[in-house]
């Protein structure tokens, strides 16, 4: 990660990391419906081409949050997170056990026209494998071209289930959650699809590139006056000192650590345990003050960290 280069791209790094990019709802649920839209003839093309004879509808858009990709799963699920050049989790796709199911038996040869046993156990391998070729249809045909491509990294990761996707970690921010419905004349069951919409407003036109010259309005516009009235609670610290873990052992009540020399200057301004800016520190008066020296860039600290001054 660099450093921003414009002070509109500092205000949207930081806002991003505080609440993630959002955009106004009419307008993401639009664009989450014509994606969805456009999304089903594909991919009930691409299903019935490997010879699941399956019905693919549109169930649902609506604005959400990506950790809720699974709460409408069930106990029994499988999930795979998909990467892209600018987010590690560009999209979340989650499949329940009865579209897992009515899948396995549509692929396998099962009467179409009986009911599907139900999935109430820990999923099979091949079950596992269904998930992750649903998924990769739905990724393909979601995925778009061109511009407007989401760049999504395939073939996707192998689809996880149990505890391993019960325990997965979901990076919180504003999604557009898409659902497909997979069904046979005696059952249905659903895929959802989770988008942030950071993603969605970057590859469709709805995050234009701020100049600038942006205003607080413009801000205002963008995200909602609640958000933009929420307080949040800032953090100073400034390093210490580089120690072994030997000295460290060593420490003793009423012992004195002194600071690097150069400690004054690298005091880091945090909120939400999210660092923001590299500061100076200092005193105004009888109160001490930091002053912003520049943003905080990940990768040269990392980089700082491996080679030490």
């Amino acid at each position: 990660m660099t450093s921003p280069g414009s002070p509109s791209q500092t205000r949207s790094l930081i806002i991003e990391r505080l609440v993630g990019d959002s955009g106004e709802a009419a307008h993401v649920i639009g664009t989450g419906r014509s994606m969805g839209e456009r999304t089903v003839p594909l991919l009930q093309k691409s299903l019935t081409g490997l010879g699941a004879p399956v019905t693919v509808d549109l169930q649902a858009v609506e604005v959400s949050r990506v950790p809720e990709a699974r709460v409408r799963a069930g106990d029994t699920f499988a999930m795979t997170v998909i990467a892209s050049p600018t987010s590690s989790d560009a999209m979340t796709l989650v499949i329940d056990s009865p579209a897992i199911a009515v899948m396995v038996c549509a692929l396998f040869g099962g009467d179409p026209d009986l009911p599907v046993s139900p999935i109430e156990r820990e999923l099979s391998q091949i079950e596992t494998d269904v998930a992750t070729m649903v998924f990769q249809e739905v990724a393909e045909a979601l995925n778009g071209s061109g511009r407007r491509s989401l760049e999504l990294r395939l073939p996707v990761p192998r689809a996880i289930s149990g505890i391993e996707a019960k325990r997965r970690v979901l990076r919180d921010g504003a999604a557009i959650r898409i659902v497909f419905g997979i069904s046979t004349p005696t059952d249905t069951g659903t895929v959802t699809v989770m988008i942030p919409q950071r993603i969605l407003l970057a590859t469709r036109g709805g995050a234009a590139n701020e100049d600038d010259h942006t205003t607080g309005s413009d801000w205002r516009a963008r995200f909602s006056e609640e958000v933009m009235r929420s307080t949040v609670a800032l953090e100073a610290t400034m390093p210490l000192a580089r120690l072994t873990l030997g000295d460290l052992a060593g420490f003793e009540a009423g012992q004195i650590i002194e600071f690097e020399e150069n400690a004054q200057s690298q005091a880091r301004l945090s909120a939400r345990n999210k660092t923001l800016f590299v500061c100076e520190f200092g005193k105004l008066g009888q109160n001490y003050t930091v002053r912003i020296r520049h943003p905080y860039d990940a990768g040269q600290d990392f980089i700082d960290g491996l080679m030490p001054g």
